[in-house]
């Protein structure tokens, strides 16, 4: 489904809604992952300016989640355009995902949506390597992984200085101690930046601290899930969908998944087939809007096969798929 099709869907939207629809996809694809970024703001600003002063703008948002910075500047930029501000979720508004829906005066869910905890997880230039296919990847760092790690210590009662010592040097050789550092600046912050969101809409201090508490520490896990049901329960301003609007959505979002590949995991090998080599173009993002404004996260580039010898076993060489990137942001569609 393309852009042309969608973009009827998003003006149903807004004359269903009376509203101007953007939407942002980061994908999930397995392998080819992207997050919630500064550079993504530009893209809100030349569609906004295009917009105008509003009465009301709908954001249709598909993410993962990722910097709790970029996702309080958009935030705030729809919010300088439009009197009132609403999520449309189809799926899923992870972490930072659920950070931008905090600032909302609604959130609509279909019954399969579903929102997280918003404690960040950090991608430092420092921050700790993992092999994806034959490169490096910087690994994300979960906040309250880390607390966690913490946490653990604490209730084993450990009081002795010098095993206290052990447990910080162990964790600071598998993250530089400049990541820890930031870490815990940003757990402080998504706390400060929750609050302010919360409080255009929740006016019981109390009722802020408990959503705050669930989402950045009592929910456990990173990978929980929070449905409609037990958002509603925790006091955000959740809507159901109608019947006809939840099959817009879900048309949406069967768009996206199709045009991004969102259910198949991204395989080089696969990609490049039986040649030697190969161009590829990679959808990894979307920025839309009704008017005609379609950008994409792309990566693009060669994949070259070629075999390494092998030192220790002349007679048999590796064959190794290397990843020649020429490009990777965001492009006009």
């Amino acid at each position: 489904m393309s852009y042309l099709v969608r973009k009827r869907l998003y003006k149903q939207i807004e004359a269903q809604r009376n509203t101007k629809v953007i939407s942002f996809v980061t994908s999930d694809r397995q392998n080819a992952e992207t997050q919630i970024a500064q550079d993504c703001v530009q893209m809100f600003v030349d569609i906004l300016d295009n917009i105008g002063p509003t009465p009301k703008i709908s954001l249709v948002l598909h993410t993962n989640g990722g910097q709790t910075s970029a996702a309080w500047r958009l935030v705030n930029l729809i919010k300088s355009f439009g009197d009132q501000f609403e999520v449309l979720i189809p799926l899923k508004a992870m972490s930072a995902g659920t950070l931008i829906s905090l600032g909302a005066d609604h959130i609509v869910m279909t019954k399969q949506a579903v929102l997280g905890p918003i404690d960040p997880s950090l991608t430092h230039a420092l921050g700790p390597q993992i092999p994806v296919g034959n490169q490096l990847a910087r690994m994300p760092v979960s906040v309250e992984a880390v607390r966690g790690y913490l946490d653990a210590a604490n209730a084993m009662k450990i009081t002795d200085a010098q095993t206290l010592g052990a447990i910080l040097i162990e964790l600071s050789n598998k993250v530089h101690p400049l990541v820890l550092g930031e870490i815990f600046r940003s757990r402080e912050q998504i706390r400060f930046l929750a609050d302010k969101l919360l409080r255009h809409h929740v006016q019981d201090s109390d009722k802020v601290k408990a959503i705050i508490d669930f989402l950045c520490a009592d929910s456990g896990s990173h990978d929980y899930t929070i449905n409609r049901r037990e958002a509603e329960l925790l006091g955000l301003p959740i809507e159901k969908p109608s019947t006809q609007f939840y099959g817009i959505l879900k048309k949406l979002h069967k768009s996206y998944t199709d045009e991004m590949k969102l259910l198949e995991p991204y395989n080089p090998a696969i990609e490049l087939g039986p040649a030697s080599a190969a161009t590829y173009r990679l959808l990894r993002g979307l920025i839309e809007d009704a008017s005609g404004s379609s950008y994409g996260f792309l990566s693009e580039g060669t994949l070259v096969r070629s075999l390494v010898p092998n030192p220790a076993d002349p007679a048999n060489a590796s064959e190794v798929i290397s990843d020649q990137r020429t490009f990777e942001g965001w492009k006009k569609l």
